[in-house]
């Protein structure tokens, strides 16, 4: 009988994560891993989850729990709540997590306390500021998890750092947690979908009129949406950044940064008269038409932790609109600025990397084929406990 993995996802990251282990699991493990998708509802709007399913190839959620929007404590509870009953009644060998949102948490919270085994795939990863709630999740997601799957070196030693000791495959159960330098499964799909997305999404592409350059922006982090002054001076960076290199921004808007632009005009004009300053508003972009826009652009500004990586994929500079980044490589290679929301550190970035010859790769995220690693190892743990459990018998 093969092994069943429960897949927690709810946000459109991990969509893309879960696309790179679930392809990697049809194509080399089917016969000892059946892999279950459940989707929390986190993200619900169509743009922002069907359309993934499809372009990504995912097979469709075994269940879904259509939790919806709420604060983060009533939204993990209810996550949590449902999880829980979702796993007494299935009862998974092992449930896979990925990255830092309330779906992440919840599923990773409710598998430990019925103690079933818990996989982190981009554990390690530290912002080092608690301020963000992803932070929260990442910290506690990994203090419960079994095995732990760093996409960089530097996550292996965060964790060392604090308390994990155990990087070799001995004993590996909730006590003795085994973390695993794996490379990153973004860097997966990286590679596969770059030709997919020329073939599919070049249609829509040319549509945007774009052939004299764009500057690609993506804003979203609560911190940065939910203060007007905050998100006007990210705002009136990206104008002055399109008057610099005389190109329009092309800002795919995330619902809520759509919702909270909307009631800031409502008194304020300045929200209400964006195309005046060269920001074109596109709806939020499916994930083959990001990899275009990313591939195709001049510059990124982001406070996407995955749009940071993926301009390092396609060689683009980046900025980053937050004081700090889990993704520290990318800062230390000189691939990525940090300018927060800082319009004289956006004109300074933009000026720099204008006149900056783009950095060398360093294989920070691994060889591409990092979901094939990960699937090995969970499958060799899973063995290991059986073994051992039917030792015991």
């Amino acid at each position: 009988m093969p092994f069943t993995i429960f897949t927690i996802v709810g946000a459109r990251p991990q969509f893309i994560k879960a696309a790179a282990v679930s392809r990697a699991i049809r194509n080399l493990y089917s016969s000892d891993l059946t892999e279950f998708i459940v989707h929390t509802g986190q993200h619900y709007d169509s743009g922002m989850s069907d359309v993934f399913f499809e372009e990504l190839e995912i097979p469709k959620p075994a269940f879904h729990l259509h939790v919806g929007s709420a604060s983060h404590g009533a939204q993990t509870a209810s996550m949590m709540t449902a999880l829980e009953t979702l796993f007494l009644n299935e009862k998974p060998d092992l449930v896979l997590v990925y990255g830092d949102t309330n779906s992440t948490l919840a599923g990773a919270l409710s598998a430990s306390k019925i103690q079933i085994p818990v996989v982190h795939v981009e554990a390690g990863l530290r912002s080092f500021n608690k301020a963000m709630p992803e932070e929260i999740n990442r910290i506690l997601t990994d203090h419960v998890s079994t095995l732990l799957f760093t996409p960089t070196q530097t996550g292996v030693e965060n964790l060392k750092r604090e308390g994990f000791g155990q990087t070799e495959n001995t004993q590996v159960d909730a006590n003795h947690p085994l973390v695993v330098h794996s490379g990153d499964v973004m860097y997966d799909n990286a590679l596969y979908f770059r030709k997919l997305a020329e073939e599919k999404a070049n249609d829509w592409f040319r549509t945007l009129g774009a052939d004299n350059g764009f500057i690609l922006a993506t804003i979203h982090r609560n911190a940065n949406t939910d203060d007007p002054n905050r998100l006007k001076s990210l705002l009136t960076g990206l104008s002055n950044a399109s008057k610099y290199l005389n190109q329009p921004v092309f800002l795919p808007l995330h619902p809520r940064t759509l919702k909270m632009i909307q009631q800031f005009g409502e008194s304020d004009a300045f929200f209400t008269d964006l195309a005046s300053r060269n920001i074109r508003i596109l709806p939020p972009a499916s994930y083959l038409q990001m990899v275009l826009l990313e591939a195709r652009c001049t510059f990124i500004m982001t406070d996407s932790g995955g749009v940071q990586k993926e301009a390092y994929f396609y060689r683009k500079p980046c900025l980053v609109l937050r004081p700090e980044t889990e993704w520290v490589e990318l800062v230390q290679s000189g691939a990525a600025i940090l300018v927060d929301a800082d319009e004289k550190r956006m004109q300074e970035a933009v000026a720099f990397f204008s006149n900056q010859e783009y950095p060398a790769p360093d294989g920070f995220y691994g060889d591409g084929k990092s979901a094939e690693f990960i699937c090995g190892e969970i499958l060799q743990m899973l063995k290991s406990q059986k073994d051992s459990a039917n030792c015991g018998t």
